[in-house]
């Protein structure tokens, strides 16, 4: 099973010390250690009650095959391992000094990569990949009305949807289309051109990502349409994956990955990834989002050259919560889907 959003992953098994490639991935390698008096009192317990076997058989199956094969191939891992705790679960002082262990590792590695997102795009170019709906008089007019904070609910609702169907009818434009004739009612040959893909599908990121969804259905005749539910946690400001539901048969499908706005980036490519496990290949994503900020383009970007992104305005900065600036604010509160 795949698993997203996780920020410890634990491994455990009596071998798991034994391959070497997995050693390399374990940031932390605890060996649990027990007297063997009690080992054996485990087993007695066990096969007696559990398995009724008697005591004589169990004893003597213990001696000459459990114990010589621990001392053998289980008792030598211990030199591998970073913290040896005694008495197992028993042992809570060991325990509670590994959990504030975790968590300070888990914070210095949260800040150093906030650190690095927010540096990692100054000075750089925007990408290619990115695509950015062209600022005529009448989008800009449009940008200004959804930014102004005294804009009430009815016409920020009106104008960012109006701005929604400009940019599903932008990133239309950017399928891949094949040449084909056709015969007029007039009996004249046209030569025009179709879409050469197999179907597109749409899927939001929830909830801003759902708002998206009627500009899309306005322009594209029998859509299908996933939902991915990816929230930030407040404790550790790392995106987790809640739910999920995507069409079946989608990997050879355009998809249409929708988000409101994108600010680090961080759900976008956790949405990204859960597209790429069911085989949807890259080149196939468009990422589509209301605003954007230069720090989640080339994170999104940095980490998937090959997906699209589409937008109608990309801002240079994000605040110390991760909020783009200008921006337009949080879009469910103004929205008032909130």
């Amino acid at each position: 099973k795949t698993l997203y959003g996780a920020n410890v992953i634990i491994f455990e098994g009596i071998m798991a010390f034994a391959d070497k490639e997995l050693l390399k991935l374990l940031d932390l390698k605890i060996f649990v250690d027990t007297d063997s008096d009690i080992r054996l009192v485990r087993r007695l317990r066990r096969d007696i009650s559990e398995r009724g076997r008697d005591i004589e058989g169990v004893i003597k199956q213990y001696n000459k095959f459990v114990k010589p094969a621990f001392d053998q191939y289980i008792q030598p891992t211990m030199r591998l391992a970073d913290i040896v705790v005694p008495r197992g679960s028993g042992n809570t002082v060991a325990i509670e000094l590994i959990v504030q262990h975790v968590h300070s590792q888990l914070e210095e590695v949260r800040a150093a990569r906030l650190a690095a997102l927010a540096s990692a795009h100054q000075c750089h170019p925007l990408p290619q990949t990115l695509s950015v709906l062209k600022s005529t008089p009448q989008v800009r007019g449009m940008h200004t009305i959804i930014r102004n904070k005294e804009t009430s609910r009815d016409e920020f609702i009106f104008y960012s949807k109006r701005l929604m169907r400009l940019l599903i009818e932008h990133a239309l434009s950017l399928l891949p289309f094949q040449s084909c004739t056709v015969q007029t009612p007039q009996g004249q040959d046209y030569e025009g051109r179709t879409y050469s893909g197999k179907q597109i599908t749409g899927v939001s990121i929830l909830r801003a990502g759902e708002t998206m969804e009627p500009a899309l259905r306005a322009v594209c005749k029998d859509v299908r349409i996933g939902t991915i539910l990816i929230q930030t946690n407040c404790n550790t400001g790392e995106p987790e994956l809640h739910y999920l539901r995507l069409p079946k048969d989608i990997s050879e499908d355009h998809v249409i990955l929708m988000d409101c706005t994108v600010s680090t980036g961080a759900a976008a490519m956790m949405a990204v990834r859960v597209l790429l496990d069911h085989d949807v290949p890259e080149d196939k994503i468009f990422l589509l989002s209301l605003l954007m900020a230069e720090m989640g383009v080339h994170s999104v970007a940095y980490a998937f050259p090959r997906v699209k992104i589409i937008t109608t305005a990309v801002d240079k900065k994000v605040n110390d919560l991760f909020r783009i600036i200008p921006g337009i604010g949080e879009y469910l509160g103004r929205n008032g889907t909130r």
